[in-house]
């Protein structure tokens, strides 16, 4: 009996998730089709030029957005930014440094702080356990 590989393939939604891309502003023929891991690899391998363009100057999706921004995606919500940007539209808001952006950098710090407080508990913790009960 022998075994069939079936190719492995992903919505283009996936794909674009993946490759960091605003899937409205990908071409038609990526938008319509499937990709295959292997097209997935070789798009991040060898990007073509549509793939370069649209990482250095977007649309953006949110979370590329929200990264570029020091923010978190609901931090974006909350500043009233839904849709996808331009890398000269998040440019300008750096410039502006609104309100929200700024309450938001702060609120994003604070919970990375904290992230970095509770991970250095845990292995604290974790070696005390690993040196176990003292007789």
């Amino acid at each position: 009996m022998t075994s069939h590989q079936t190719t492995q393939t992903m919505k283009p939604a996936t794909a674009a998730k993946k490759l960091g891309v605003y899937l409205e502003a990908t071409p038609a023929e990526f938008q319509e089709g499937v990709v295959s891991r292997s097209e997935l690899n070789a798009l991040q391998a060898d990007p073509p030029q549509w793939l370069q363009d649209l990482r250095r100057t977007g649309p953006h999706p949110r979370p590329v957005v929200a990264a570029k921004l020091g923010v978190s995606i609901a931090g974006l919500a909350r500043g009233g930014v839904t849709e996808a940007l331009t890398t000269e539209q998040i440019d300008a808001l750096k410039q502006d440094n609104p309100e929200w952006l700024q309450k938001e950098r702060t609120t994003q710090a604070e919970v990375r702080k904290e992230s970095v407080r509770i991970k250095e508990k845990n292995k604290e913790k974790e070696a005390r356990q690993a040196d176990g009960p003292r007789s």
